[in-house]
């Protein structure tokens, strides 16, 4: 990969609102991440005291994404998941007065279309890399996807 191209990508990094970004390009790949802003605020304002006045009991994990636990793993039905390739705003339909590409019940092939996510002002939509039933929409249209985020689940 070109390192214009990997200096571009760390300009569009910065003035993006994204903490992450990752381009494949064949066998190459370039993850470029930073922290966020929330996280960089929560170190800012943590003070560091030499003798603290009350005693530490332990500490307190800060987390700044969604975290899945095991009950959100066991509310997932049984299937095969279809999970978010990216980073990105998930839409249901391609308009807001569209029906969606797909409801639950709809019978999928391999290639359907079953949402978009839109990822710096890109539309990319998202296929079924296998046929059945939709049995399960995990998102909703206009929530915020992560990374292998779990999308749909098809049995």
């Amino acid at each position: 990969m070109d390192i214009r191209k990997i200096k571009k990508l760390i300009e569009l990094l910065e003035e993006s609102d994204l903490t992450e970004i990752e381009i494949v390009e064949g066998e190459e790949s370039v993850r470029l991440t930073r922290a966020s802003s929330a996280a960089q605020a929560m170190q800012a304002t943590i003070p560091v005291a030499a003798a603290p006045l009350v005693p530490a009991v332990g500490t307190i994990p800060v987390t700044t994404g969604p975290v899945e636990t095991e009950d959100d793993q066991e509310s997932i039905p049984d299937g095969e998941l279809v999970r978010a390739p990216m980073v990105g705003t998930f839409y249901a339909s391609s308009s807001p007065e569209a029906q969606p590409f797909v409801s639950l019940g709809a019978q999928v092939g391999v290639g359907d279309t079953l949402c978009i996510i839109e990822a710096m002002k890109m539309f990319n939509q998202i296929e079924a890399d296998f046929a059945g039933t939709v049995v399960a929409i995990l998102v909703e249209a206009g929530q915020p996807v992560e990374f292998d985020q779990p999308l749909f689940v098809i049995r």
